[in-house]
This record gives C-alpha cells, structure tokens and sequence, in this order.
C-alpha cells in the first residue's frame, strides 16, 4: 500500500506542534483528574477501596496490552489516523464513564486506557519524524505538558464538583474539551498516512531477555516505580484526607505531585551525560521515594514536602528506566525487545498496586501499612538500580566498563 510522504514542516508546523500539545494534555488528563473525586464517587456508588482502585488498574491493564499493537495499528492505518481514532476513544470514554452507572465508569474507564496507551506509544514517535533536530525541546514541551494538564486536572476536580451544577460526573465530564480540542486541531494531519519509526515497534520476542538477569534489573526499577507512583495518583488524595488535610487542599497537593514528576524531564539528561554510570542517580531517586512514603507515614503533615520529594524521585525513576533501556541494549532490536518486556511486565506489576493497596486498607483500618509496603519496594527499587545503572550492556554483562551510549535528548516520561 503506498504511502505519503511526511508532510513538510514548513507548511503549518505551528498547528501540528500545537495539536501535538493538545493530544500530550489528553493523554494524562482524564486519568488523573479522577482520584480527587474517588470519595463522592464511591459515595455514590457504593464502592469499596479495592473497587474503586480499579479506575487505575484498569488503565493500566490497557496500557500493558494496547502498546503491543499500537505500532501495528500504525502501520495499517497511517500514524496520523491513529492517534486521532486515540483521541476519538479518549472523549468516547470519557462520555460513557459519565453516562453510566457502575458499569458504565469501569467501561468507560477502559475505553480512555486504550486510547491514552495509542497516544503513549505513536506521538514520540511522530516527533522523532517530524522533528528530528528539536527533538530534545519539544520532548521537554510534552512532558513538561502532560505534567501541567495532570496537575491542573487535580487542582480544580473538586471545584468543579462543588459547583451548583457539579457532582463527580460534571467534574469528570469538563475533562472532555481536551479531547475535542485536539480532534478539532489534528483534522489537517488526516491527510497523511504514514508510518511510525521502525524504534516505535515493542518487539515482543528475543526470548533470551527473559534470561538475562540485567534485563529483569531494568524491568524491576521501570516496574516498582510505575506500582508506587499509580498507587500515589490513586489514593494521595484519600490517604492526605484521612491525615486531616480538606478534600481541595488534597486535590491541589495531588496536583502538585504531577508538576513534581515532570520536572526532571527539564535537568536531568544534562545530569546524566556527565556521569560514567547511572547507578547513584538511580539509587537516588529510588531512595527519594522511599524516604517520601516513610515521611507520609511519620509526618503526613509534613505532606507537601514528602509529595515534592515523591514526584522527583518518581518522575526520575521513569526516566532513568527508560534510559536504561537504550543504555543496557546492545543494538536497536535488542532495545525494541527490551523495552517490550520493561514496559508490559512494568504496567502489569504496576495494575496490581491501586486495588491492592485499596484492599489492604479495607482490611486494616489505615494506611500506614500500605504506605510501608511501598517504601519496602522502592528499597528494593534502589538496589536493583545499582546494577541496573551499571556501564555494561545485555550479552556483554562482563565488559564492565564498557562505555554507554551518550543520552542525546531526553527519554520519554510515558507514566499515562
């Protein structure tokens, strides 16, 4: 099947950087705009604390499966078609979340999960096309987007719902002019019908990854940093409550954390091309995680602090991660095959955290215990980091100084 030549970027590329945006604010948005109401909507619906964790497994349970075929959707349908038929089951999602009852919200939850995951994967892989010599800029701009939209989501959730006219499903349904926007803005990009990257492609075989120890080292630190920071967008909120803090200071504080995971996308690449090996920023961040739940635990008044603290250990724990993947691989197979196995065994660990983090609050009373399980794994999280950070790659465990790839731009913060 023949197909067109990427369009040249001296003809509107303003409007695509500005659609590209749009779709980066809707690719995060719906998602975390959510826990700040999970109080009224368990009110209303009668949900227990594992029912309602699955709004956040359920996404994430798509992002582990939809990623698998996002690249072969591409290549059938053209990369522009496809993430615009991503923004079309992103607002459908949104509609049939607000409409229904319980049904409804899981369903609905689901649909957005799909579409966010198409997004996840193709829009880099749009800006590797388009924009190979500002790559490192605009993948900041997405980031530091997606960052901002989540932030601000959290903020004003419970505003919204406090309105005359509001409840969860009003607040839950404003998120709907994101996608809408962006379907507006991409229409011109329905003309081509290109492909995405060859790097785009998880390759889900090199069966010999699932034998190499170092390969599991980087799954274990991409995988425990996605569980910890799913199961903080899930129940920050309601865990901050129950410390006494109001159910709008908690939204703005879970707002707060999303700002927070972005803004490493803005330093630390520079940080890590000067370094000879990344284990001690990979200890690092792992241990801000660690001191940060233990600090919720010990002094939850002390909330913003330790939040601060979550957000920039978490925001880079998922871009070292990602790193690790180009960085540990011996060549771009090797990498795609990696990255494969990282992220769908990551997201599947990750979907387990909110429902179960969510029952053993059920069973317990509290969530000290929880919040201890989770500084246990970013423990643990640290020590797989410092052989995961090592300066050696996959089939050359013995060459230890063998010398990395130089971090040319910034990887991709895909925590959504």
């Amino acid at each position: 099947m023949p197909h067109a030549a990427p369009p040249t970027l001296t003809t509107r590329p303003a409007l695509l950087i500005l659609g590209i945006l749009c779709i980066a604010m809707a690719l995060r948005a719906p998602f975390t705009g959510v826990p700040p109401l999970m109080g009224l909507i368990r009110g209303e619906l009668g949900l227990s604390s594992a029912a309602a964790g699955m709004l956040i497994t359920l996404p994430l349970l798509a992002f582990a499966v939809v990623s698998l075929f996002a690249a072969g959707l591409a290549r059938r349908f053209g990369l522009e078609r496809t993430l615009f038929a991503a923004m079309l089951l992103v607002a459908a999602g949104i509609g049939v979340r607000t409409m229904g009852g319980v049904g409804g919200l899981y369903a609905g939850t689901a649909i957005i999960g799909a579409g966010i995951a198409l997004g996840n994967v193709l829009l880099p892989s749009l800006l590797k096309r388009d924009f190979p010599q500002r790559l490192a800029g605009l993948t900041s701009a997405y980031v530091l987007t997606m960052g901002l939209a989540a932030g601000l989501a959290s903020a004003i959730a419970i505003p919204l719902a406090n309105l005359p006219m509001g409840g969860w499903r009003f607040s839950t349904l404003c998120m709907l002019a994101l996608p809408l926007i962006s379907l507006l803005l991409w229409l011109p990009q329905l003309a081509g019908h290109t492909r995405p990257v060859a790097a785009t492609a998880h390759a889900p075989h090199g069966a010999h990854l699932w034998r190499s120890p170092l390969a599991w080292q980087v799954t274990m630190y991409l995988g425990i940093n996605s569980f910890v920071f799913y199961v903080a967008v899930s129940w920050l909120p309601a865990i901050l409550h129950d410390a006494g803090f109001t159910a709008e200071r908690a939204g703005s504080l879970h707002g707060f954390l999303q700002l927070a995971s972005a803004a490493p996308a803005l330093f630390l690449a520079p940080v890590l091309r000067r370094l000879k090996d990344q284990r001690a920023a990979a200890f690092c961040a792992a241990g801000a995680s660690c001191v940060a739940f233990a600090g919720l635990i010990a002094a939850p008044a002390w909330g913003a602090v330790w939040i601060a603290l979550l957000g920039l250990g978490t925001g880079a724990g998922i871009i070292l991660g990602l790193a690790f993947v180009g960085l540990r691989a011996s060549h771009a197979q090797q990498a795609a095959a990696l990255s494969g196995m990282a992220q769908c065994v990551g997201y599947l660990f990750a979907a387990t955290g909110p429902a179960l983090v969510g029952g053993v609050h059920d069973k317990f009373g509290g969530w000290g215990f929880a919040l201890g399980v989770c500084a246990a794994l970013c423990a643990v999280m640290a020590v797989a980091g410092l052989y995961a950070g090592r300066a050696i790659q996959i089939g050359r465990a013995g060459a230890s100084t063998a010398a990395p790839a130089p971090l040319a731009h910034p990887p991709r913060a895909r925590q959504s």
